[in-house]
């Protein structure tokens, strides 16, 4: 057999000769393996000539001919090597301008028919350069199932680096892209206006997807596709759930609340909570054209005429700015009688402030509430120190929460502990106006007696609740008064002991 023959002639470089050679072997023995062995790695080294000169048609027709060998399952060696010249042409191929997708769908309906070593480091570079292109490729996911997201290799797993950059690791990025193509649909139509969403697709992936985000919770952006992907099938509080944990680490991009308003698009006071939010925040006017555009429509609805033309004139003043057409919904809201008529105002800020805590909130909604009562207020600092047991108390600050909090005040607040000291981060609150209707902690009791004053002193008690000198001299209780009093729970730590004392008394 010429099989070293060839070799030498195909590692100088004499391609031809090595060609015409090895094709002679072959058609000697049309089904000898090691005929089909030489010549497929002569065809190796015309693929990797043409893709170093990015000569896509010799590239093609030289991995077709190595495809047409019909090489048995286990020959992969061949297409372990060359799946690096077929990696080198897909990245080529996807650095220009605008990318020939169809010169993609060539080579993959040609390596979908070979055999590689799985997992393998040629194998995850096969997926690498698939994946690079995959926002705007259409067969991405059928790519993707051929390939099987089983064949991850352990390395696969972990960030990348590049130029002294940490990048996401090549999992996390393809089942990015992945969950945004099932997000994103099939089109429908030629010009993929019109697209349809696979739900029974998302439903046997979403298992899959559940796998990575408890094994990887790094790849922060998975829980963001899965609640999309939850809304698409008709979960809303599902995809809630899945949400929360990314949206409490991404509060402050827009997107994240025009998110959360699709959640709650049911809840009308909700979802423009969620809008006033997503304006409210620090981001490029040019990426929030289409959020007030939204909430434009909702404003209009409400017949907040004045502020949907300020979100509209917003809109056209940027897209005026960076020279970009002013689209027909646009023009029609601004040739409409609303329009016309509303006043100019410069901005929705005001707006903004009133209605954004009710959207924070929505962030602690998995939070426990816990209703507890108000044992001291410094107003200078903004400090309350709170009450709900002997288990439970500390001190947050409650500015921008309640105006005029009181000693004894009974408030429903979500809180989450900050350091060992007692002070608590506030998340939210509510006044309760009608404590009937609630079960009163155990920090508050009433109680009613005769009080006792010992001989000298400026203070007293009425059962075991000490009520202070400045009580006595305010309401000029003396010794032996039948009174009427609330009592809350209070820790003396000079004294390291749990003790009541009185806040309100009633003659």
């Amino acid at each position: 057999m010429p099989s070293k023959e060839i070799k030498e002639l195909r590692q100088s470089g004499e391609l031809e000769q090595a060609l015409a050679m090895a094709q002679n072997e072959l058609d000697a023995a049309p089904e000898n393996i090691w005929g089909k062995r030489n010549i497929s790695w002569v065809y190796y080294e015309y693929l990797k000539r043409y893709a170093q000169e990015i000569n896509f048609e010799g590239f093609i027709e030289n991995l077709q001919k190595i495809k047409e060998l019909n090489l048995p399952e286990a020959e992969v060696m061949i297409f372990d090597t060359a799946a690096y010249q077929i990696g080198s042409m897909l990245f080529k191929i996807q650095n220009s301008e605008p990318i020939d997708y169809a010169r993609v769908n060539q080579i993959f309906d040609i390596v979908k028919e070979c055999h590689f070593t799985k997992p393998s480091e040629s194998y995850s570079l096969l997926m690498k350069a698939f994946q690079k292109g995959s926002q705007n490729w259409s067969r991405f996911i059928e790519f993707t199932d051929w390939w099987g997201l089983e064949n991850f290799r352990q390395e696969d797993y972990m960030q990348e680096e590049y130029n002294n950059r940490q990048m996401p690791a090549l999992a996390d990025k393809v089942y990015g892209s992945y969950c945004k193509k099932l997000i994103d649909g099939e089109a429908i139509n030629s010009f993929g206006t019109h697209r349809e969403v696979d739900k029974d697709k998302i439903k046997s992936f979403l298992p899959k997807l559940d796998v990575m985000i408890d094994k990887h919770p790094e790849y922060r952006y998975l829980s963001y596709y899965k609640a999309q992907m939850l809304l698409e099938t008709g979960s809303k509080e599902n995809a809630l759930a899945s949400f929360l944990p990314f949206a409490k680490q991404k509060k402050n991009d827009f997107w994240v609340w025009g998110l959360m308003a699709e959640i709650f698009k049911e809840d009308k006071e909700l979802e423009f909570a969620c809008y006033c939010k997503a304006l409210s925040l620090k981001s490029p006017n040019e990426f929030l054209i289409k959020t007030r555009y939204l909430f434009s429509k909702i404003l209009v609805e409400r017949e907040l005429f004045s502020e949907a033309k300020a979100e509209i004139k917003n809109i056209v003043s940027v897209r005026q700015s960076k020279g970009w057409k002013i689209p027909n919904n646009i023009l029609q809201c601004t040739e409409s009688s609303w329009y016309k008529k509303a006043d100019d105002i410069s901005n929705n800020k005001n707006l903004y402030e009133k209605h954004c805590k009710k959207a924070e909130e929505l962030l602690y909604r998995d939070l426990p509430e816990h209703i507890v009562a108000i044992e001291f207020v410094n107003n200078n600092k903004k400090i309350l120190t709170f009450i709900k047991d002997k288990k439970m108390k500390g001190f947050f600050n409650y500015d921008g929460f309640v105006k005029n909090p009181k000693i004894g005040d009974i408030i429903k607040v979500r809180i989450e502990p900050v350091g060992n000291d007692g002070f608590h981060r506030l998340l939210t609150l509510e006044n309760i106006e009608d404590i009937s209707v609630i079960e009163l902690p155990k920090s508050i009791k009433e109680v009613s007696g005769i009080i006792r004053i010992p001989e000298g002193k400026d203070f007293g008690f009425v059962t075991d609740v000490f009520v202070t000198p400045d009580f006595i001299e305010k309401n000029k209780i003396i010794d032996k008064q039948e009174l009427s009093l609330k009592a809350i729970l209070s820790f003396d730590k000079k004294k390291n002991v749990w003790g009541w004392k009185c806040y309100q008394i009633e003659l």
